[in-house]
């Protein structure tokens, strides 16, 4: 008998499907949708996102200690921050963001809507819906809430080179050709429609134009899986992985994203092969990693997935 293998698509729909809203208590959008209002969301997704990174669990218990810093309501308390309210984050920290770094994007966040009204207004103004992806809006984007920052001694506004670490985090530029994975995030949570994940906040933004927020975890799956070549988790990266994807999905490429990078937070990929998490995964059969093994655990050649390009042997090392 000939058995016929699924094209990777299939394999990905399966993975989407378990991987649902479920799964929402290991990912850092679960804080978001505690807010109710549109406006809080918004506020609270962009500064989420932009704390995403480390431990799922690390970044849940700075972003529970940071609401109550602004009083459960991040878009009223932005709207009238002001220099005297850089102690409410007085002994906030998440890895290199202190509460000094945040007090500065807070402000920068406040400039921005008290002129434009929201940050979807803000985006919307840069917002190209004839581009193929949203590279150069979110560049402008990124470009117009710097012009809100401030130094501290002074309140010229700073290029991107004047900005410590902890507050250069939340304003990466694709222009600079990183992944600007924490962006990415952000907007993928606006602009896809509400699933019980995402939030379909910033209509008429296209889905389409989605680029995957591409961190250690997706990175590693997507050579495993075929969609790129790329060793360096940069934007050439991200762009080629939602290309990728875009073949699968024209209309919602990304939506592949939360369930993939579920496999790694959850541990559920290895770095090297392990018969036993392999032969619980059911991306298997189009795996390069895990597809490389017989059920005994023996290595065996290696396999092109269908529906994706051929990939040199995965990397080990974490973004």
């Amino acid at each position: 008998m000939v058995t016929t293998r699924l094209p990777l698509g299939d394999y990905l729909n399966d993975l989407a499907g378990r991987y649902g809203p479920g799964y929402l208590h290991t990912d850092p959008i679960i804080e978001v949708r505690n807010f109710t209002r549109p406006e809080d969301r918004e506020v609270a997704a962009f500064l989420a996102a932009g704390l995403a990174f480390g431990r799922v669990d690390t970044i849940l218990t700075h972003l529970r200690d940071l609401w109550p810093r602004l009083d459960h309501a991040p878009a009223r308390t932005v709207d009238a921050w002001t220099a005297a309210d850089a102690r409410r984050l007085r002994g906030f920290t998440h890895r290199w963001v202190r509460g000094r770094d945040l007090a500065r994007v807070l402000d920068a966040l406040g400039r921005a809507r008290r002129r434009h009204g929201s940050l979807r207004a803000l985006f919307l103004d840069g917002y190209d819906p004839r581009a193929a992806d949203l590279s150069e809006s979110l560049a402008r984007f990124v470009a117009a809430l710097r012009g809100d920052l401030r130094t501290e001694r002074s309140r010229r506004p700073v290029g991107e080179g004047d900005l410590p670490p902890g507050v250069r985090t939340f304003f990466a530029d694709p222009k600079n050709g990183g992944a600007c994975k924490r962006l990415n995030l952000f907007l993928r949570w606006m602009v896809r429609p509400d699933d019980g994940i995402d939030l379909g906040l910033w209509a008429p933004v296209r889905p389409d134009q989605l680029v995957i927020p591409l961190d250690t975890h997706v990175s590693r799956l997507s050579r495993y899986l075929g969609l790129s070549r790329r060793r360096t988790a940069d934007w050439k990266m991200a762009a080629e992985v939602t290309e990728g994807l875009r073949a699968l999905d024209p209309q919602d490429p990304v939506r592949y994203d939360f369930a993939l990078s579920r496999l790694g937070i959850l541990d559920a990929c290895p770095r090297r092969v392990d018969p036993v998490k392999c032969a619980a995964c059911s991306l298997v059969p189009v795996c390069t990693l895990g597809g490389s093994q017989d059920p005994a655990g023996r290595m065996r050649p290696r396999r092109r997935p269908q529906g994706a390009r051929a990939q040199a042997a995965p990397g080990d090392a974490r973004a």
